[in-house]
């Protein structure tokens, strides 16, 4: 019997907007695609770089394409570039370092970052859709990238009075005295991770250019897009042709830029080891490095801690950006007395959080960013399962549909019963894995909690929740860790952030964010 049909030959019977069978759905009626194919983003198929003020083709025909992790599909390419490539970037700089960019008074350079400022905020819609279609951080995340973005760049124009300031120093036995100059390093290597493309670029370009340094900027592999966009805000500053400049390509050219003869100083976000590696090249060459690395970072709840309180705050400072970020505590540590009562609450916390399109204002939890991100969390899942960790919410791969078919999803995991030795708790997992464990807090005492907090090869971040604010300080106090957060934790732009032990080598933020581009002289004098 034959099937009566609309008018589109769809059987009858057949929901609206569904394909008929054997063929694919058209684009406009998939949630998701229909969403993506309404972007109208700057940048997507590129085949330029910048170099000495303007955008310039690539020496190389290789090209790199861009995924769109909730999907999987590429929507975005860029060239590949090639050596050649990075000597005309790296020449660039050293020609604007040898001109009048270091040569401007600190607060003439400030001017410069306050209209950067005012041109990112121009480019916020389109940076915050670039950065998600790269990366899979919801939206609800990546808005906000704009306006941190030109925080930063007015923040450090606040530090030229610091470069002004005149430093004169008597000799502590009389009879002379050091005039105290700071002078920008030089040429500097900027190296982007993938998680926060855009800020954890900022960080380093903020300081650098109040500094009087020139920059080369290599953005991680699947992130080069959202990139372009700060250099089109630069370029509409008027920064001066050569002081900043942008390469794309797969990490050879982040090792190049690293060895380069003609680069004074590095700086990199990113993995422990490959971190080691640029370490250890720049200790042969005994080149200023900046390494802000991985974390497995703790918190510690105290036996009095308000749940409740811990609940509103727990995704953005243990799961931001679904899990993808290094400072936050994927580790809770939950007195015995109150064990099970955590786990109920960080249970519900994560379950309540929406998957689904990044896109989606409403989604919490995106995707991984990339594949091999992806396949690197479940085994991380399934090595949790394995070693006898109890999942109390997630464990598994994430099937979405409207589109969402082919993202890189795993469903936001909660793990209790986790014991020290467990790989969950130990390794950086970067994913949207939460590990729960508990201390012994019978006399109530947190020393056993404080041990287990330290006892990583990490030490970037850390959480206390207590309701008495004195006890807390004094737990964060006896934290290993470069920064640690009490009932919260979020990043302040005037005071230093730096990894201890395996998550990095100097700080970024705050003056002390500046003066990792200085380098000093003493001039001495008789008085």
């Amino acid at each position: 019997m034959t099937s009566a049909t609309h008018h589109g030959g769809t059987p009858a019977g057949t929901p609206a907007g569904t394909p008929a069978p054997g063929k694919a759905a058209p684009p406009s009626s998939v949630p998701a695609l229909a969403a993506r194919a309404a972007l109208i983003l700057p940048h997507t198929h590129v085949d330029s770089l910048f170099i000495d003020g303007a955008w310039t083709p690539a020496r190389g025909a290789g090209r790199n394409p861009v995924t769109d992790p909730a999907t999987g599909e590429v929507w975005g390419s860029v060239p590949d570039g090639t050596l050649e490539d990075v000597d005309a970037a790296v020449d660039s700089a050293r020609r604007a370092f040898q001109g009048e960019w270091p040569r401007l008074a600190p607060s003439e350079r400030a001017a410069y970052l306050l209209r950067i400022a005012e041109e990112v905020e121009k480019r916020a819609g389109e940076l915050s859709l670039t950065n998600t279609r790269e990366n899979g951080s919801p939206v609800s995340e990546s808005s906000g990238a704009a306006a941190n973005a030109a925080g930063i760049f007015r923040y450090f124009a606040t530090l030229a009075g610091h470069l002004e300031r005149d430093d004169v120093r008597a000799f502590p036995r009389g009879g002379g005295e050091s005039v105290v100059r700071r002078d920008p390093l030089g040429v500097c290597a900027l190296i982007a991770p993938w998680n926060f493309p855009i800020n954890l670029v900022v960080i380093k370009l903020a300081p650098a250019l109040l500094a009087g340094c020139t920059v080369v900027i290599k953005p991680a592999s699947p992130t080069p897009l959202s990139l372009r966009v700060i250099i089109d805000a630069v370029a509409a500053a008027g920064v001066p042709a050569g002081v900043v400049n942008l390469v794309t390509g797969s990490g050879r050219l982040g090792d190049a830029l690293v060895k380069h003869p003609g680069v004074d100083k590095v700086a990199f976000t990113g993995s422990t080891p490959v971190g080691r590696k640029i370490a250890a090249a720049c200790g042969e060459l005994l080149r200023p490095v900046t390494l802000e690395l991985g974390g497995k970072s703790s918190a510690i709840v105290m036996p009095d801690a308000d749940l409740d309180a811990m609940s509103k705050v727990l995704i953005r400072s243990s799961m931001r950006n679904t899990g993808q970020t290094c400072y936050i505590s994927t580790r809770i540590l939950a007195p015995a007395s109150r064990y099970e009562e955590v786990v109920d609450m960080v249970t519900a916390t994560i379950a309540a959080g929406t998957q689904g399109d990044p896109l989606d204002p409403g989604t919490v939890f995106g995707p991984c960013a990339t594949e091999s991100q992806y396949r690197t969390v479940l085994e991380y899942v399934e090595s949790g399962l394995a070693e006898g960790a109890r999942a109390t919410t997630g464990g598994r791969a994430a099937t979405l549909g409207g589109g969402l078919e082919g993202g890189y999803f795993v469903e936001p995991t909660v793990f209790a019963d986790v014991t020290p030795e467990m790989r969950i708790s130990r390794e950086e997992i970067f994913g949207p894995v939460i590990c729960i464990l508990k201390y012994d807090d019978a006399d109530g005492s947190v020393d056993e909690a404080v041990a287990l907090a330290n006892n990583t090869e990490f030490g970037l971040g850390g959480l206390v929740f207590g309701q008495d604010p004195a006890a807390a300080l004094v737990v964060a106090d006896r934290m290993d860790t470069g920064s640690v957060g009490i009932n919260f934790f979020a990043s302040n732009h005037a005071a230093p952030f730096g990894g201890r032990h395996d998550s990095g080598l100097g700080t970024e933020y705050g003056i002390e964010g500046l003066n990792a581009y200085l380098s000093y002289k003493s001039i001495h004098r008789k008085a």
